[in-house]
Formats: structure tokens, C-alpha cells, sequence
């Protein structure tokens, strides 16, 4: 019964959030204006606020339980949505694209699409070669370590490439790396929302063997659970995910990390059939709640996304290990 007023709670808190951040910003906008078809706000509606709300949301539930993904897999509650490199290799894709400044002119490299298309492939070249080490490591914590080797490999050459960049590519990649859920228009989400689609259908599809994991590889192995493909799907899932919405968004910080603890703190379960989908709804309420902060700065300023979900996130990252002790 708690856990159900919990959902209702949560799903009714989803709704005036949604709301609210679609009122809130630059200009505020009245309530009864959403409503109108021929509103003077219609155009900052459509264009601009809307689509922002539906990336807040998708993009908390794609990074939520991407992370919940993870810290099943690894059994590590400081395992996150990038822990296998796929943020690094998308910064590394993008670097490299905008690395041509010197040679392109910038209005080329301010196309939107030549940033996602050049994020995905760093994705899949990291993801690629991850995937590649996992058919030959039986053990997820080596499989971990790897990861975060390929993403620290990936990181060192993004920095080198910052360092030989020209000031007018080095700003362009750094806002990138702020997270913007401004940036995705109506065209951007035709691509994204399919992605995260395929890669939550995974993720249902797969909730009775993560429940096994918990009990660790080898207890799942002994009730005739294939390790190795549940692994691949958790990493296809991961990467469809997380990879999927920082091509769009940009790396957005601690969402992924923190939310799975707050999911397992309120309905207090491990429950992948509950953890998932609270996860899902947790998620895009904190990352609405964060852009609702990152917009309410006087003179009409607004903050990296990454910044106020970093401030969210890490106190909370900071109670698990004390807790953890």
C-alpha cells in the first residue's frame, strides 16, 4: 500500500513539475495561457519550453535507470551510467569533430546535428570495445575497471585535443560539456525518444535475471541464467540509454548516480519490478526540479544543468559513503 501512494505521489508530483517548468524562465507565463491556442506565449511554449520539459523527463528516466543498470551489474553503489566510458567516448567524439574549427568555419560546427552524430560514434567506439573485452572476462568487477581504463584512455586524448584547439572550438566543446537540455528541438527528439525507447524495452524485458544478479554471478549461473548475455544486454541497454540522450544533451552529472540510492531509500525495496519504474519517475522529477533551479537565478541568468545536478547528486553520493562507512 505505501509503495503504491508512492508511485501516485510521485506520478502526481511529475505532472505539476512538468507544468512548472514549462511556466517558469526568462518570461514568466501564466497558467491559463498553456490552455490557449492563440496565446501571445504560444511560440515560447511550442518551441522552446516544451520540448525542454519532455528532454528534462526523458533524459532523468535514460540516465536513472541506466545507473540502476549498473550498480545491479557491478554490485557497487558508486557505479554510475558512465562508468563504462560511453560519456568519455561521446566527449571524445565530439572533440574531435569540433577539433576542425582550425580547418571548417564555425558556423559549420555549430550544426547541432554534426555534434550528436560525432557523440554517438565516440559512444559506440568505447561501447564497441568494451563490448568486444566482455566476451573474454567473466568477472563484472574486471569488466568495471576496463571500462574505466577505456574511458580515462578516451578523457587523455580529449585533453590533448583541448590543449592544440583554437579559443573558439575549446569554448564551443566546454558549453557542451555544461549539459543543455535546452538543445534538443523537435527534430533531436524524432531520434532520441526511439533510442531510449529500445533501450527501456531492454530493460523490462530483462527485470527477472536482474533480480538474480543481485544474489551475484554465480548463484545466477546455478539457477541456469546466462551471465554473459544478460551482461551484453545491460550493456547494449546502458549504451541505448545513457549514450543515448549526452549525444543530445551533453553529459548530465550525478542524476544516474544518486537516484537508484533515493529509489531504494523511499520504497525500500531491491525490487528490479519496482526499483525500474520508480527510477524512471524519480528521475525526470529531479532533473525537472534541477532545471527549475538552473532558471531561477536573478537578471535572467541561467545555470549548467550540470551544476545543479552535481549539487544535487553529490550530497547525496557523500550520505552513501558515510553511511556505507
Amino acid at each position: 500500500m505505501k509503495k503504491t501512494l508512492l508511485f501516485l505521489v510521485s506520478s502526481i508530483l511529475l505532472f505539476l513539475l512538468f507544468i512548472a517548468d514549462i511556466l517558469w524562465g526568462s518570461v514568466q507565463i501564466p497558467l491559463k495561457e498553456i490552455f490557449l491556442q492563440h496565446s501571445v506565449y504560444h511560440n515560447i511554449i511550442i518551441d522552446f519550453r516544451l520540448p525542454k520539459a519532455i528532454t528534462a523527463v526523458v533524459t532523468g528516466m535514460a540516465v536513472s535507470v541506466s545507473g540502476l543498470l549498473m550498480q545491479t551489474l557491478f554490485r557497487n553503489p558508486l557505479a554510475g551510467p558512465y562508468v563504462l566510458g560511453v560519456s568519455s567516448g561521446a566527449s571524445l567524439g565530439v572533440a574531435v569533430y569540433i577539433l576542425a574549427g582550425g580547418f571548417l568555419p564555425l558556423a559549420f560546427l555549430q550544426s547541432g546535428w554534426g555534434l550528436v552524430v560525432s557523440a554517438v560514434l565516440g559512444a559506440v567506439l568505447v561501447l564497441l570495445l568494451v563490448l568486444s573485452v566482455s566476451f573474454k572476462i567473466r568477472d563484472s568487477v574486471t569488466l568495471l575497471i576496463v571500462g574505466m581504463m577505456f574511458g580515462q584512455i578516451a578523457s587523455s586524448v580529449v585533453s590533448v585535443l583541448q590543449n592544440i584547439s583554437n579559443p573558439d572550438s575549446l569554448k564551443l566543446f566546454v558549453v557542451w560539456t555544461f549539459g543543455d537540455l535546452s538543445a534538443v528541438t523537435w527534430s533531436y527528439m524524432k531520434a532520441m525518444i526511439p533510442i531510449v525507447g529500445i533501450g527501456l524495452l531492454i530493460v523490462f524485458l530483462i527485470q527477472k535475471p536482474l533480480n538474480v544478479l543481485l544474489l551475484g554471478e554465480n548463484y545466477a549461473r546455478a539457477l541456469g541464467v546466462s551471465v554473459v548475455k544478460i551482461r551484453l544486454l545491460i550493456i547494449i541497454a546502458t549504451a541505448l540509454l545513457a549514450g543515448g540522450v549526452t549525444a543530445f544533451t551533453g553529459p548530465i552529472a550525478f542524476i544516474g548516480l544518486a537516484v537508484p540510492h533515493m529509489v531504494r531509500l523511499l520504497w525500500k525495496t531491491s525490487d528490479h519490478k519496482i526499483t525500474i519504474p520508480a527510477s524512471l519517475l524519480t528521475g525526470a522529477n529531479i532533473l525537472l526540479i534541477c532545471d527549475l533551479l538552473s532558471q531561477s537565478t536573478l537578471n535572467g541568468y541561467v545555470l549548467p544543468i550540470n551544476a545543479i545536478s552535481s549539487l544535487v547528486g553529490a550530497p547525496v553520493i557523500i550520505w552513501i559513503i558515510l553511511r556505507k562507512r
